[in-house]
């Protein structure tokens, strides 16, 4: 039984409530979800419990990079760049679909953060520590084949620019795959169930948690002989209830990310430019969309309420309109936004952006381990690192002696490519089947991105289903799909996480709302209040993705 099929959740809880799990991990993220992996694949019976959807924290709310680190060198943080560098090749490598090489345009700037000199060695350095590959290795241009590169450039700031490698991803797709992966070779992953509190043994050593059920308000216990929390920006709240919240602690930053139609701001490729405060942004060309990001500045707020400010949208604008004069861009030209939080470790003395990336572990005296920090890129090694501390306590606890970690090995479900241009070829045949149906061959790509080789199962759906409309048939046919395969709940979790619309395609969701709530309700049999609820869900995340709209 697929226990990841949303239909079969009262099984699953069954279990949740029943089984004696080895570890029970708190974090549906990108970081709880390789903990699970890494766990489970070393032989562990493993339990993940999410307060909300999968993903739908800061693991959806990044710049959508898995990328190498290159500012990072400026701080010397060799070991950082090296770890994620290689780090980036072996998650394009598990899945090639879903993680994209994407060249990246740095151009140099009279007094900006990067001169030739310093970006030449800087990027010669980077190729190295990242194990770049040799064809994607920095190229450095002149100002005129900069200007060829993106024409949109300020001629009069430009002296240069450099050509290095990056990798674009969809954060939570990559968090979804990692969960599936984890699920097939037997963890036990939940959605909308809280950890409400721990449950200690005589010894007051943690021996489970107290859980809610959100979709049912029911209540109830799951046991572990160990607990991981992975709760990102909410690893401090966790700690202070587990009376252990000393030493250091989080620093949230708020980073936020514009959406705008293609045509407003045409760029040729992803470019990673200086902006007037001697930060840097990105601007990345996506399909029929190009997105800028990202601010970074200190939160002090409501960790489950993250908005995107008028103030945050004038600054990414100002930024382009510094390096791309001839741009004219409103704040009403913004399609969509995402506002989401870093889980930083707090520094003393350091400003939001100067804050360190490094993962950092807690260890509470009940035996509660908590991870924060890190990188979207290092998810990987971050789980490696926290398992193989559990490991010594499984040695020492019950001399129990578990393998190392070998998730470097194992494909993302999906991802069964041998390279990028296997890739590229399935692309291509998925392109005539879209087309076929009617399709914009823009489909293509985005149903091979987000879900690689699965598209072939979902195209069957879309074939079943064959009504009026062929781009209500394919949501509906993906909608089908992720509630047998992801766990899908709710209108957002469709629209938000599985497939990225509401920040990347937003006004097809207009026409797609009603279908797609039609046949959530009768799939879960939900009563007129859920469907209430779900459409107002809807609208608000809606009224706040295009506010400035």
């Amino acid at each position: 039984m697929n226990l990841f099929d949303a239909r079969n959740r009262k099984v699953l809880i069954n279990h949740l409530t029943s089984d004696k799990y080895d570890l029970i991990i708190i974090g549906g993220g990108i970081t709880g979800a390789g903990i699970a992996l890494d766990a489970v694949s070393r032989g562990l019976k493993v339990a993940l419990v999410e307060k909300s959807d999968f993903a739908s924290g800061t693991s959806s709310k990044s710049t959508k990079l898995i990328h190498g680190g290159l500012r990072y060198l400026k701080q010397f943080e060799i070991a950082l760049v090296r770890e994620v560098g290689h780090e980036r090749a072996i998650v394009h490598r598990l899945a090639p679909h879903l993680v994209k090489s994407e060249r990246m345009l740095l151009p140099l700037i009279k007094d900006g953060t990067y001169g030739k000199i310093m970006t030449s060695v800087g990027l010669m350095v980077y190729d190295v520590l990242a194990g770049v590959e040799k064809v994607d290795q920095r190229k450095m241009l002149t100002k005129e084949e900069t200007m060829e590169k993106e024409p949109l450039l300020h001629d009069e700031l430009i002296e240069g620019g450099g050509i290095y490698a990056e990798y674009r991803t969809d954060d939570a797709r990559l968090t979804i795959e990692v969960l599936k992966t984890a699920v097939q070779r037997g963890a036990h992953i939940i959605n909308y169930v809280e950890a409400t509190d721990f449950i200690y043994d005589e010894e007051g050593k943690v021996k489970g948690i107290d859980c809610i059920d959100h979709l049912t308000n029911q209540a109830f216990e799951c046991n572990a002989s160990f607990t991981i929390s992975a709760a990102g920006p909410w690893v401090d709240k966790l700690r202070a209830k587990n009376k252990s919240l000393f030493g250091k602690k989080l620093h949230p930053t708020k980073g936020v990310h514009i959406v705008l139609p293609h045509e407003k701001f045409p760029v040729k490729q992803s470019v990673y430019f200086d902006v007037p405060d001697g930060r840097m942004i990105f601007a990345i060309p996506r399909d029929r969309v190009t997105y800028i990001g990202t601010t970074d500045t200190d939160y002090f707020g409501d960790l489950d309420d993250v908005r995107t400010e008028k103030k945050d949208v004038q600054y990414l604008i100002d930024g382009v309109k510094h390096i791309f004069p001839d741009v004219e861009l409103k704040i009403e030209d913004v399609e969509s936004s995402w506002a989401g939080l870093r889980p930083l470790i707090e520094e003393e003395g350091k400003s939001a952006s100067q804050l360190s990336r490094k993962d950092e572990i807690f260890e509470s005296q009940s035996g509660l381990l908590s991870i924060a920090g890190g990188k979207l890129t290092g998810y990987r090694k971050m789980a490696e690192r926290i398992i193989d501390k559990l490991s010594k306590r499984l040695s020492e606890k019950d001399h129990r002696i578990i393998g190392p970690c070998i998730t470097e090995s194992l494909v993302l479900t999906g991802g069964v490519f041998k390279n990028a241009k296997e890739v590229r070829t399935y692309e291509s045949s998925i392109k005539e089947k879209v087309v076929a149906k009617g399709l914009d061959p823009y489909y293509a790509e985005y149903l091979v991105g987000n879900y690689g080789k699965q598209t072939d199962e979902i195209l069957t759906i879309a074939d079943s289903i064959a009504e009026k409309d062929a781009e209500v048939d394919l949501a509906l046919a993906e909608l089908q799909w992720a509630i047998e395969n992801e766990s899908v709940h709710s209108v957002l979790d469709f629209f938000e996480r599985r497939t990225g619309r509401l920040f990347f395609n937003i006004n097809t969701i207009g026409k797609l709302k009603e279908p797609v709530l039609n046949h959530l309700y009768k799939t879960f049999s939900w009563d007129e209040s859920r469907i209430m609820q779900e459409k107002q869900w809807l609208d608000k995340e809606l009224e706040v993705a295009s506010e400035f709209t």
